[in-house]
Parts: structure tokens; sequence; C-alpha cells
């Protein structure tokens, strides 16, 4: 059983560690765009578009916190609320023309900033890590 116990620090230390070196990269991207780490993240939306509810939830946010920052996104023209079509009571946040075109430089990015990581793996090892994290997260 020791032996287990092992493995198990080992593992939340790399865990520890890569999400160290995955954050000083987010960090520095969003300190180049001038936005906050969280607003970052609401960069990388992508094609979907939350509600603030599912915003907040993935944030790991208040709503009244995501409300603000998104307020604030909407000012800088980065994002736009929409009424939601299936509940008019909820509000859908998606990213406008300017930030789509951000995402893309963000992204490209983080790519070039994460290779020195990710380029020690052969291809079919970065297939494999990715199926893990994926699983890790319950995806």
């Amino acid at each position: 059983m020791a032996a287990m116990g092992a493995v198990d620090e080992d593992l939340r230390d790399s865990l520890v560690q890569v999400s160290f070196a995955v954050i000083a990269v987010l960090s520095r991207v969003a300190a180049e765009q001038e936005v906050s780490l969280t607003q970052l993240r609401v960069l990388i939306l992508r094609d979907r578009q939350p509600t603030m509810a599912e915003l907040a939830s993935y944030l790991g946010l208040e709503r009244s916190t995501v409300s603000g920052l998104i307020d604030r996104a909407v000012q800088r023209g980065l994002v736009q609320k929409n009424a939601d079509r299936a509940d008019a009571r909820s509000v859908r946040v998606s990213l406008t023309a300017q930030a789509r075109r951000l995402e893309s430089r963000i992204i490209a990015e983080i790519g070039e900033l994460m290779a020195p990581m990710t380029d020690r793996l052969n291809t079919s090892e970065q297939k494999r890590l990715t199926d893990l994290l994926a699983k890790v997260l319950g995806r």
C-alpha cells in the first residue's frame, strides 16, 4: 500500500507542476493581450455560447463576479450578450468578430509557448496524454 501512496504523491506533484507551467503560459499571454487570466479563459469560448450561469460554473466564479467580468468585456467589444431563445430569463454570451480574431492569435501563441513541453512527446504520446487528460477531466 505504501507504494501506491508514493505513486499518488508523484502524480499529484506532477499535475501541480504541469498546472504551474500552463498557468505561467496563460498568464504571459493574458498580460501581452492586456486582459486578466479570467478574461483570457472567456476569450477561449470558441463556438460555444454559454449562459451567464453556465459561464459562472465553468469559471468557478459567482454569477455577480461573472456579470461584472462580462460587462467589462462588452465595453471592450470582446463579447456580446443575447437573450436566450429557449429561456427569456437567461442571457447567452458570445464572442464578437474582434474577439474571434484575438482568440485565434491567443490560441496560436499558447501553442507556441507550450511547444517546448509538448514537443518532448512523440505523436502517439501526445494522443495518449490528450486521452488521459480528457479522462481525468471527465470528458
